[in-house]
């Protein structure tokens, strides 16, 4: 287990980690730092428990945001998918339909020229 010590408000804080997370954790706590930062700057000393506490809900109150817009894209892309399904789906029969309609048309087309290979008349109009 590695440990690595990072700053929040000035203070160092000793802390254990993963191997290979060291430079994750340091870049959590650091944007933590700044959340602190951010409310001294707005409210001044108000007591470093109160700082914190303040910093942690607005991380929450982020991290609450941002599940939220996950889960609308989640929405959003199962509406897409659906929609691309179906858009295929009625492709696919559209291309069984005109696939057969085309069959048709070149078994006819054969048969006239079956016909007329065969020197049959019977489909020419009368000349005269």
């Amino acid at each position: 287990m590695a440990q690595v010590t990072v700053t929040i408000d000035g203070k160092a804080y000793r802390m254990a980690c993963d191997e290979g997370q060291e430079e994750h954790l340091i870049s959590l706590a650091e944007r933590f730092d700044r959340y602190v930062g951010h409310l001294k700057d707005s409210f001044g000393e108000i007591g470093d428990q109160r700082i914190t506490v303040m910093a942690g809900i607005m991380v929450m109150d982020e991290l609450v945001e941002l599940q939220k817009r996950i889960k609308g894209m989640e929405t959003e892309v199962a509406t897409l998918r659906k929609t691309r399904d179906e858009a295929l789906l009625k492709a696919d029969k559209q291309d069984s339909a005109l696939t057969g309609v085309i069959l048709e048309l070149a078994e006819r087309i054969e048969a006239v020229a079956v016909k007329i290979s065969n020197g049959d008349s019977s489909d020419q109009a009368p000349s005269g």
